[in-house]
């Protein structure tokens, strides 16, 4: 989670847009794992909402004076650097923000908890304050103005490695899960024998080799220059769903010991619910496919709706 996050969501659009200043001053040092980095996109009272958030980054001189928070970030209270998504002018909101290169030392930055979550133990993550903290508008990645649009695309990259991700943890859970059913015995024989158990084990590994193809068709699309906004989003609801039915249902064949702390199914369990909420939603992901679909109604039909 924490090396996707540094890897795959804080560092795309630097790599792609960034000036070679900041490739050098931020991009290479992360690349060599001397710094770590964060994404500071999602606020209190905008998540998956981002062209709702509040954050600003008002000019001053040749300096962008930051003030505004975020909250959900991942690495935030480790990271040497935060790839900022901030308001930078007036007008439309998805054409007033900027992507910036904020190193968390600056004065100002303040880390103000650490959160506490049911899962994802190994990975900080944190809320954080600015407070009239003073960065070069060098530090702006690529066009300013065109932060929406370089997270947008930065997004694909986070959504493919969350899918990505998901793969190895699921077979585990199928495998393991397997392997327990094959010693537990319940009335005088292993409980893999009931037809319902060694079925929905297929099933679930048949969905789970769905996913890979799915993901690898992403990928090579996406290698090969394509935007693929629609099977990233794709990728991650059926990620985010298949996490959810694998590690509910292996853990009910684990019985009362699935519901301890003592066996990897129930850290999968708290640790794998995540993905159908962070990265975007689930119904973040159906609105992108239905937009790709052309199944949305029209502002006019919305409108009478809610008449």
């Amino acid at each position: 989670m924490a090396i996707s996050v540094h890897t795959d969501m804080a560092m795309p659009a630097l790599a792609n847009f960034g000036s070679e200043d900041l490739k050098k001053e931020f991009l290479m040092p992360s690349i060599a794992g001397d710094r770590v980095a964060c994404l500071g996109v999602s606020e209190i009272e905008g998540g998956s909402d981002v062209a709702s958030i509040r954050t600003k980054a008002v000019r001053d001189g040749d300096d962008l004076l930051i003030n505004g928070g975020k909250m959900w970030i991942t690495n935030g209270c480790q990271a040497d650097w935060m790839c900022l998504l901030a308001n930078t002018r007036e007008g439309p909101s998805h054409k007033n923000k900027s992507l910036i290169c904020l190193p968390m030392k600056t004065p100002g930055v303040h880390v103000s908890k650490k959160i506490e979550k049911i899962g994802m133990h190994s990975s900080d993550t944190a809320q954080i304050f600015f407070e009239d903290v003073r960065v070069p508008a060098r530090n702006i990645i690529g066009e300013e103005g065109m932060g929406f649009t370089y997270q947008m695309l930065q997004f694909q990259e986070e959504r493919l490695a969350g899918s990505i991700i998901a793969l190895a943890p699921l077979e585990q859970a199928i495998t393991k899960t397997l392997e327990y059913c094959k010693q537990r015995k319940a009335f005088g024989y292993p409980i893999i024998y009931n037809q319902v158990i060694h079925f929905r084990l297929a099933e679930l590994q048949t969905e789970v080799e769905a996913l890979r193809s799915l993901v690898y068709r992403a990928v090579g699309k996406h290698l090969s220059g394509e935007n693929v906004t629609l099977l990233a989003s794709m990728a991650k609801l059926k990620a985010g769903r298949l996490a959810r039915e694998v590690t509910d249902t292996c853990m009910q064949y684990w019985g009362g010991l699935g519901y301890t702390k003592d066996v990897l199914i129930s850290r999968l369990f708290r640790d794998m619910r995540l993905l159908s909420i962070g990265g975007g939603t689930d119904e973040i992901m159906l609105y992108i496919i239905c937009k790709h679909m052309g199944t949305l109604p029209s502002q006019a039909h919305t409108k009478q709706a809610q008449n």
